[in-house]
């Protein structure tokens, strides 16, 4: 049987994006939040926040790749803030990471069961 740790948002062991991106958006949270991590690397994902609130764009003219370059901005930032986090930190976050689903297959309960009649 496979039982939650209580009071952690659940994403399932088969992946895929999803499972990806928010592991991804857990572990940039538990980085900003780690005093282990310099606070100038912390600017990285805020300014590209920042980037994607400012009203600027780096390729105004076209409505579709102006959208793209807000994605590419908040992607790179991400990625440049976790590559350069000190690495056995975010190998530790990361290791809590991996699975939010305890497996208690040894464990067996005995029970008897029971007919339960509406009428």
């Amino acid at each position: 049987m496979t039982e939650r740790k209580s009071g952690k948002l659940i994403v399932p062991t088969q992946g895929g994006a999803m499972r990806s991106f928010v592991n991804r958006l857990k572990l940039i949270g538990r980085l900003m939040a780690d005093s282990r991590v310099n606070i100038f690397l912390k600017v990285l994902p805020l300014a590209s926040l920042g980037y994607l609130i400012l009203p600027a764009d780096l390729i105004p003219v076209v409505p579709f790749i102006s959208a793209l370059d807000d994605v590419a901005i908040l992607w790179i930032g991400s990625t440049l803030f976790v590559e350069l986090c000190p690495d056995d930190v975010v190998k530790e976050h990361m290791k809590t990471l991996e699975s939010n689903l305890e497996d208690t297959s040894d464990e067996v309960v005995d029970v008897e069961p029971t007919d339960v009649n509406d009428s």
